[in-house]
């Protein structure tokens, strides 16, 4: 079994207990009576690099990352940086996240917040909607054809930005396939932990010019943003740099000033 397998089985073990408090009849009354989900896309395609600042406190390589006894405040930080949008980690057993952070987030700033989870039912995606989550994440290693398709439409019925994630060249075409606008490539393979710094660059070549193109993993800070940019990435996001940085809302401000390959913002 992979980490990603691993990872997956808990998930579906937390979800259980969720659903088993609360149906997805009443789930989805909550959901339809959240404030409309924020766009994104428009920031996205702006000129210039796109910062998504994320709140994460470890991660099944590194372990304990930070302490962020108030995610609110730290999202906040990142805001006043002029982060894009905020990633909050939503999965307990590896990463110590929870919805409460992102209802927490929510409640503090009006910048699109992105549930960060391993997304594989309907209930999930009710879930971040009720939540305030503006963009959700689909994991393409993690779901099969006919179930990344169907959450990926689900999502955007509900409104949300979907942010479909890759790490191989077969997964590129999955994602294309189900008609992705904003695809993600991860330096790190979750199915394994370890980390391929060239894999942006070799995988964002095969993407169209019309998709916004996330690098996401190995970001340590704005040299590492520059030259993601200069691959071709418009969005890179970022967690363990910023929470690690005694100030955050320099250190995203700092990636926010690197042009992105489109131009200077």
């Amino acid at each position: 079994m992979s980490v990603l397998d691993e990872i997956v089985a808990g998930v579906r073990e937390d979800l259980a207990v969720r659903q088993a408090a609360l149906d997805e009849t009443g789930l989805a009354a909550l959901a339809a009576a959240a404030p409309p989900a924020r766009e994104v896309m428009t920031a996205f395609r702006a000129p210039g690099l796109s910062v998504i600042s994320e709140v994460k406190r470890r991660s099944p390589s590194k372990g304990d990352l930070a302490d962020i006894p108030d995610p609110a405040a730290l999202a906040a930080a990142y805001t006043a940086g002029g982060a894009d949008a905020i990633s909050v980690l939503t999965e307990q057993r590896r990463f110590g996240g929870s919805l409460d952070d992102l209802r927490a987030v929510r409640a503090a700033v009006a910048t699109p917040l992105l549930r960060k989870d391993f997304i594989v039912t309907e209930y999930q995606l009710l879930e971040a909607r009720a939540a305030g989550a503006d963009l959700v994440l689909l994991i393409v290693a993690a779901l099969d054809d006919a179930t990344l398709a169907r959450l990926h439409d689900r999502a955007r019925e509900l409104g949300m930005t979907v942010l479909v994630e890759v790490h191989e060249e077969d997964e590129i075409a999955r994602a294309l396939a189900i008609g992705a606008e904003l695809i993600g490539v991860n330096a790190r393979n979750l199915k394994t932990l370890e980390v391929d710094p060239d894999a942006f660059g070799r995988l964002v070549r095969l993407l169209p010019d019309d998709v916004v193109k996330v690098a996401e993993s190995g970001i340590t800070g704005p040299a590492d943003a520059a030259r993601y940019a200069a691959e071709g990435a418009d969005v890179v996001l970022v967690g363990e740099a910023l929470v690690k940085d005694g100030d955050p809302t320099s250190a995203v401000a700092a990636m926010r000033a690197v042009p992105a390959s489109g131009g200077a913002r």
